[in-house]
């Protein structure tokens, strides 16, 4: 009779012939071990009823081991396969000795079903099951996490896809989850104390004596001398692009390490869909597969006009779909490298196992300049419609609601014509009088769109590198109409203190929620007054990003806002009840860069 038991005798004869590969697999949800389409969905869970179990259970990454938080006992949990238009019932049972909880990232869901503890529900306390039921509005890729304090950086996250109820006007032959993370072995509690008392303290790539002298010799001891002495007045650094790096993280792709070298299969000729997921913590990747371009056809779950790339930034939260069409009988690599060049995670399309490529050269840390900033220098030059020492005619200096006519005076505010529309923010704006008090380390002179670039250290090297004004929906959306009025946000923060926050307020501070009248459109927009990255997330409405694109502007769930960016986005306020909004870096949504919105019938007269 044959058992499903083995002797450690025979544990150790398999684990010796296939390396620590065969361990490692316990720990790794099984559409990790990608093998051609069929068996590659025997882990998925699919149908209308799915349990899934939230607790603690020992995880390895190389030669460390430690616990994770899991789902159903891997990292990430298991893909979930759902079908557009039908009613999925979810049963998640809490194994913690604390609140759980689970979020269906971008999925328009009833707000008692959005998972936020505290905001739509009151958590899933320990032993007990909560039962998530909804109807399966959309179709795309998604992903689920935890909404409870650091759960998610420890594992609690997982891929969902929803096929569509139409034929998909996307064509492939096989398909994977790609789930880009990052995983540490210390308690994130210590992290964020370790960030509270020094900001910088996982940052080793500053600038060094050697580098300053180099520099110098480049570009003149005054020039150099004159911004090393900003940056220090500002007390920041050029070299501070995650707050989190490398030398913490571990760098995953579908739970592996870069040693363990996650493996898709394919066939010669076949298109192959690779669905990117970043549901890192603190992590913004950098993604290319030297020797393929890569044809992107959706952007967080929404079908978008083909864009051929050969790289794209992936921000955490945020999700792109892109084709490949692999030719050679060789293996290619699939590279993610973070954003400031600390560490980077691999995986391989190969059709056969136990292949590998070439894993590209590292890339130098880019600084930020004073330009990235928004700051006008001495001696930079004018910007293209700036005027120095005059309000910027038009512009309001206090942020809050504007209304319609107000916006049809602002520079670079035509409305839109039926292929193409304005772009907010093209000219520059001048910052208002509003410095957003002590919790707001800095203001830039300037902010404005910067739609169309590809981001820091990116654009360079004469790879095509996808832009957010590349995005267009395939299709238009059904309301068109022009935004009713407009509500700005500053993004700000005071580094030092390892603050984050919203026009100076940590969530903590913000008395009332951000009001939208049910049913109305509106347009929000968001200015970065720090010096980072924020990918800011909304919960239950998808916002049409006000890039250029006319009738089809595309939705997105996630938008990751560059230091002194202004961009607007287009909201039908559809979803009535209590939505989070919030920056998807965990570290700082929990240091306090949250918010509440509330749609309602009737807006309170309070400000954002």
């Amino acid at each position: 009779m044959k058992t499903d038991l083995i002797s450690r005798r025979q544990l150790l004869k398999s684990a010796g012939a296939l390396g620590m590969l065969a361990l490692l697999e316990r720990f790794a949800p099984a559409y990790a071990w990608a093998r051609p389409t069929k068996l590659a969905q025997t882990g998925e869970l699919t149908g209308n009823i799915i349990d899934l179990t939230i607790a603690e259970t020992p995880f390895r990454v190389g030669n460390r081991s430690g616990t994770a938080v899991t789902i159903n006992g891997t990292v990430p949990g298991p893909l979930v396969r759902l079908r557009e238009g039908e009613e999925v019932t979810l049963n998640v049972t809490n194994r913690l000795k604390e609140i759980a909880s689970i979020h269906w990232h971008g999925v328009l869901v009833p707000p008692d079903m959005d998972g936020v503890p505290g905001v739509s529900f009151g958590g899933i306390k320990p032993g007990t099951t909560f039962t998530y039921r909804f109807p399966l509005k959309q179709s795309g890729t998604y992903w689920f996490h935890s909404h409870s304090g650091f759960q998610e950086q420890v594992g609690v996250y997982a891929p969902m896809i929803i096929d569509p109820r139409e034929p998909d006007p996307v064509k492939y032959d096989r398909d994977y989850a790609v789930v880009l993370s990052d995983w540490t072995f210390e308690d994130p509690m210590k992290m964020m104390g370790k960030l509270k008392k020094q900001a910088g303290y996982f940052n080793f790539q500053r600038r060094t004596m050697k580098e300053f002298l180099s520099v110098a010799k480049k570009n003149g001891w005054r020039a150099t001398f004159e911004d090393y002495r900003m940056w220090a007045r500002m007390r920041m650094d050029p070299t501070d692009l995650a707050d989190v790096t490398g030398h913490a993280y571990t760098y995953l792709i579908n739970g592996l390490p870069s040693a363990s070298n996650w493996t898709g299969l394919f066939r010669s000729g076949e298109r192959v869909r690779l669905r990117f997921i970043n549901a890192s913590a603190m992590s913004i990747f950098d993604v290319r597969l030297p020797g393929l371009k890569m044809r992107v056809v959706q952007a967080d779950g929404q079908n978008v006009q083909p864009v051929e790339v050969d790289e794209f930034r992936i921000a955490t939260a945020e999700t792109y779909d892109v084709i490949v069409e692999p030719k050679e009988d060789r293996a290619y690599t699939i590279f993610a490298e973070s954003i400031d060049r600390g560490g980077y995670t691999r995986g391989t399309l190969a059709p056969r196992p136990g292949m590998s490529a070439e894993i590209p050269a590292r890339r130098p840390r880019p600084l930020r300049t004073m330009e990235d900033m928004g700051m006008i220098v001495e001696g930079m030059g004018e910007m293209p419609g700036m005027q120095h020492g005059k309000e910027m005619e038009g512009m309001p200096n206090e942020p809050g609601e504007h209304n319609m006519r107000d916006m049809e005076n602002m520079p670079g505010m035509q409305m839109e014509d039926q292929h193409r529309s304005e772009i907010p923010g093209s000219a520059p704006v001048k910052h208002g009088p509003d410095t957003h008090g002590s919790g707001n380390q800095m203001v830039p002179d300037v902010t404005r769109s910067r739609l169309d670039e590809p981001g820091a250290g990116l654009g360079n090297d004469g790879r095509r590198v996808l832009v957010y004004t590349d995005l267009k929906s395939l299709h238009p959306y059904p309301d068109r109409r022009a935004p009713e009025r407009e509500i700005e946000i500053h993004i700000t923060g005071h580094m030092e203190r390892f603050i984050w926050s919203f026009d100076g307020k940590k969530f903590s501070e913000a008395k009332e929620p951000i009001h939208f009248r049910f049913g109305e459109r509106l347009r929000w927009t968001f200015v970065n007054d720090t010096m980072m990255e924020h990918p800011l997330h909304l919960h239950g409405m998808f916002m049409e990003l006000e890039n250029g694109a006319g009738e089809h502007l595309p939705r997105k769930h996630t938008i990751n806002v560059k230091p002194a960016e202004r961009l607007s986005v287009a909201i039908t306020a559809d979803a009535p009840g209590r939505w989070a909004f919030h920056c998807h870096l965990l570290f700082h949504m929990e240091a306090g860069m949250f918010r509440v919105v509330e749609v309602s019938e009737k807006a309170s007269e309070v400000r954002s």
